[in-house]
């Protein structure tokens, strides 16, 4: 049968009674002895690799064809004019990724206390990035009324940024070299944790989970972390050309780890940077996926991979500004991907005739910035802001506790009046978006709507997606019920793992049955999936991409469950333009029409998805309408408003989709659903209780 042409009208007779839906066994029935079964599809390697590699290794080969064809495009740059006009694409791409810069709004910028130390004078300053969004950082001033020079420095991971040991060291160098420098806490590290305990204590030991929950956050609005991060620096230096005792002309940036991060970005947006010098960071994303993978989310812009954006570009978009790479030999972000941006940024400068303006040095250290580091940076600084090309050695000198170096009295710049956290923008960002929705919905017949919901979550049409093939690989006996393990896989490489429950006397129902656990979590004796086939339905169970015998490492309690087993694939599909939801949706889709024209004589089947296969399933049943005969979910994410307003979720980052809220909300397809085909059974929150 066409593809194509599948289902042109759909029996609602199909329809099981609500009864027959729910999981039981049959009145009267003993449930069976248990047994010892081995209900496991696939083997130890597949393919070459364990199963819980399968979703990883199949986003990293999408990841290295993007990566290829980018570099590609990068080996026809031949001469100044084409490099000018890489930078334009790529500056426009990185904005575009981005979603743009939010407004420049009043600094309301304030001294909070100054001290001096004979060698340099401190000031602690609090600005406002965005309205009420506070900025908390320390300016190092040189002796003199200036005006001095003045290097920005954004810090890495440390759970008290600005006061810790490292900062304190680079500034304190920094400023005896003869520059100042504004050394400020990044959104929720230091002065800026964003989640605290009643006690005033920070709720977790490391600001990547804190960095990990904005980011879950701001993903359905299209509200991204490291917009905002880079928000804060460009501020930053608004802030430093608003003072007299700094030279606008001659400002720098340098940071290591997330610091570098931030460095490499602020050097391709801004150019005010006249000179830079990121540290432990650059590495390429070719490298990172083969080595360490990606990290947390201020590190990763949502299509960037996909619109062949490497971090190769923040050199070549700095250029020809004078760039110095600090990379150390025994860094984690792999050495030897170091070198790669270097070679690729050597040969832009040296397009535009300025080859010198770009260096690298290599510290034979671990992830740090060492005094090697400090060093170079600080000769890198004053040959290019104070004009003196020197062999500067750093001095000996003592840092603060981090109690004398506070730019507010408690630590916490949420407790200023009227501060506002980065939730409370991303709730105020999300408020409007209902009202958008709403005239979206009202305004555009249902199918154009759903092209627009197809578009956001990247799921093609049933007829442009590959078929799935099954393979039989033994039989488990119940009884009256057989189980049929399966192995499903299709052209691009997609291998899922399925358990066909066939009872002996079956009646004209298929039911698709997906569970955010794995086909396994009901598939015991006794258990929903033969309850279902002893009433007489046919049942394929499937683990969708990353679940079950595919889930990287088990789901964890507490605290450590907001780190999802499968938030790097997440990532990577987001680096992509994908999304988990989006691919997931496809294999759902594929996988009722396998069942449909296999087991159930094309008919629709009937779907049901519990937990974090309940979002992709509500998908396949909007977008795919014709192929399912009713829809059941079950502790399902309710809406995406409630992710973008809740700091604390607890497993929402597969289940989320870049920007869409501002065209559609879990509930806008439930819409579009028969009432009568539908049931949405204990629908849970974004902390993953029970939604009333």
């Amino acid at each position: 049968m066409n593809r194509r042409h599948f289902f042109q009208t759909a029996a609602a007779s199909w329809l099981l009674p609500l009864s027959l839906l729910l999981p039981h066994s049959l009145p009267g029935q003993a449930a069976p002895a248990a047994t010892v079964e081995d209900l496991t599809v696939l083997p130890a390697l597949v393919d070459g690799g364990a199963p819980a590699a399968l979703l990883e290794t199949q986003l990293k080969k999408l990841a290295f064809a993007a990566l290829d064809r980018r570099d590609a495009a990068y080996e026809q740059i031949k001469t100044p004019a084409d490099v000018g006009a890489w930078q334009q694409r790529q500056r426009a791409s990185f904005l575009a990724v981005l979603g743009g810069l939010p407004e420049r709004t009043p600094l309301n910028a304030r001294v909070t206390g100054q001290r001096d130390f004979g060698a340099y004078r401190l000031e602690k300053i609090l600005f406002e990035s965005q309205p009420s969004f506070i900025v908390s950082g320390l300016l190092y001033l040189p002796p003199g009324a200036g005006p001095h020079p003045a290097v920005l420095m954004p810090c890495g991971h440390t759970d008290i940024a600005k006061a810790g040991a490292v900062y304190q060291k680079a500034s304190i160098s920094l400023v005896h070299a003869g520059l100042a420098v504004f050394c400020f806490d990044p959104i929720g590290q230091g002065e800026r944790r964003q989640l605290r305990q009643p006690d005033g204590k920070p709720e977790f030991s490391s600001p990547t989970s804190e960095h990990q929950l904005m980011g879950i956050c701001g993903t359905p609005v299209g509200n991204s972390l490291p917009r905002a991060m880079i928000w804060d620096g460009m501020r930053a230096l608004d802030y430093l050309e608003s003072r007299k005792d700094i030279r606008a002309d001659r400002l720098g940036c340098t940071g290591v780890s997330g610091g570098g991060t931030m460095t490499s970005y602020l050097m391709a947006l801004d150019e005010r940077i006249v000179a830079a010098a990121p540290a432990c960071y650059l590495t390429g994303f070719r490298r990172l996926l083969e080595t360490i993978g990606p990290q947390d989310f201020e590190q990763n812009h949502f299509s960037q991979i996909g619109v062949g954006l490497d971090q190769a570009d923040y050199a070549l978009l700095c250029a020809p500004r004078p760039l110095l790479i600090m990379a150390a030999t025994q860094d984690f972000f792999d050495i030897q991907g170091a070198w790669n941006v270097f070679r690729q940024g050597k040969r832009a400068y040296g397009r535009l005739g300025l080859p010198e303006r770009i260096e690298l040095i290599e510290a034979d250290t671990k992830h740090d910035l060492a005094i090697d580091m400090r060093e170079a940076s600080a000769r890198w600084f004053r040959r290019w802001l104070l004009g003196r090309d020197d062999a500067w050695r750093e001095p000996a000198f003592d840092i603060q506790p981090e109690s004398e170096i506070l730019c507010t009295p408690e630590g916490d710049v949420l407790r200023q009046p009227g501060a506002r956290s980065f939730f409370d923008l991303n709730a105020a960002a999300a408020a409007p978006l209902a009202a958008d929705r709403q005239r979206f919905w009202q305004t555009n017949p249902t199918p154009v709507a759903l092209a627009k919901v197809r578009e956001l979550a990247r799921v093609r049409p049933l007829a442009e997606l590959p078929a799935f093939t099954a393979t039989t690989g033994g039989t488990v006996r119940r009884g009256a019920v057989r189980i049929e393990k399966l192995t499903l896989r299709n052209a691009e490489g997609t291998v899922l793992p399925a358990l066909l429950f066939r009872p002996e006397h079956a009646s004209d129902t298929l039911r698709l049955y997906l569970h955010g656990d794995g086909k396994t979590a009901e598939a015991g004796p006794g258990g929903s999936l033969e309850s279902l086939a002893r009433a007489g339905e046919t049942v394929l169970a499937v683990d969708l991409r990353g679940l079950g015998e595919m889930q990287r490492g088990k789901r964890a309690t507490g605290y450590a469950a907001l780190q999802e087993p499968n938030w790097k694939a997440a990532t990577l599909a987001s680096l992509l333009g994908h999304s988990l939801v989006g691919m997931r949706t496809e294999d759902i889709v594929s996988c009722a029409w396998l069942a449909s024209e296999k087991w159930n004589k094309g008919r629709p089947v009937h779907l049901t998805g519990l937990g974090e296969a309940g979002v992709p399933a509500l998908h396949a049943a909007a977008l795919e309408s014709q192929l399912f005969a009713s829809t059941r979910l079950e502790r399902t994410l309710r809406t995406w408003t409630d992710v973008a307003t809740t700091p604390r979720t607890r497993n929402q980052q597969v289940n989320t989709v870049h920007g869409a809220l501002r065209f559609y909300d879990l509930p806008d397809l439930l819409a579009t659903l028969p009432a009568d085909k539908l049931v949405l059974h204990e629908p849970v929150d974004a902390a993953g209780e029970e939604s009333k």
